[in-house]
């Protein structure tokens, strides 16, 4: 695994980073979630296999991304469309949500229903107030300007000591399961994966970002919408999926049977990855 190369371009409304994988003429819109940035990815082979390009944009405060570029989920969603425009995309096949991504690909959908076919959420944050208030608490001391650098140093130094315990310490917030459960589950290769993935995350300011109160777009979404979600994720609770459901109007819930936040991972991925490759190729109109 490799860190995926990313450009900047100087839009308007500020700096935004962006990675453009361009194959065929439809395009998917990709937010990642907390500590990720555009050059990371997990698993993104379900575009490839069917010749879809991917524009990943760094979201405000991550990556080379500055806070200051449309802060605000709306804001971000129109420098988003501004990005599209500029790279000469008139139209997106589906925005994807992934996990602290999730409401800005909603506001993408919602406030540019011209430019967006379809919305994917994964493991997403949804309408409800997240996190809770211990752990918006802990994380603005473990993720505040001054202790950051530090959280992340110590992480990937035990990542590197005792990638097995600094898994299970990872895991215990992802899941609803006991953590050793969980990894036991997880193979050599997937392992490897995880400490690749958790060793090069960073939170900058968008983490924090992340944590503060943010408009609720749901119910303007029209477009047809698939909601994937698993009742063991620990990470972003089953109701986050719930209530998307039940706000936005043609939205379809997919369960995954991951028992943690990674769904990529779980068994049911092969499955779901047809689920989306089949939902891409569906007419988006009512």
């Amino acid at each position: 695994m490799t860190e995926r190369p990313t450009t900047i371009v100087d839009l308007p409304a500020g700096p935004v980073e962006y990675r453009l994988e361009r194959r065929g003429d439809a395009v998917v819109v990709v937010f990642h979630g907390g500590h990720m940035r555009a050059g990371l990815t997990l698993d993104e082979r379900v575009y490839a296999e069917a010749n879809v390009t991917v524009l990943a944009p760094s979201r405000p405060g991550y990556g080379r991304t500055p806070l200051t570029t449309g802060t605000t989920l709306p804001g971000f969603a129109d420098v988003t469309a501004e990005l599209c425009r500029h790279l000469g995309i008139e139209r997106v096949t589906a925005a994807v949500g992934i996990s602290a991504g999730g409401p800005t690909a909603v506001a993408l959908a919602a406030r540019h229903p011209a430019l967006v076919e379809r919305l994917i959420t994964q493991a997403a944050v949804g309408p409800l107030p997240y996190p809770d208030r211990r752990t918006r608490l802990l994380a603005g001391l473990m993720f505040s300007p001054w202790t950051e650098g530090v959280t992340w140093g110590g992480m990937r130094a035990l990542l590197r000591r005792n990638p097995d315990l600094a898994l299970r310490q990872l895991l215990s917030g992802l899941s609803t399961l006991p953590a050793e459960w969980v990894l036991a589950e997880f193979s050599p290769e997937q392992r490897t994966q995880l400490v690749w993935l958790f060793s090069r995350m960073r939170s900058g300011a968008g983490f924090r970002n992340d944590l503060r109160p943010r408009e609720d777009l749901t119910t303007q979404v029209t477009q047809p919408a698939l909601v994937i979600a698993s009742r063991r994720d620990g990470g972003v609770p089953f109701a986050h999926a719930e209530a998307l459901i039940t706000r936005i109007r043609r939205a379809e819930l997919v369960e995954s049977q991951a028992d943690h936040h990674f769904y990529e991972f779980g068994a049911n991925w092969p499955a779901i990855t047809a689920t989306i490759g089949a939902f891409l190729a569906t007419d988006p109109t009512p």
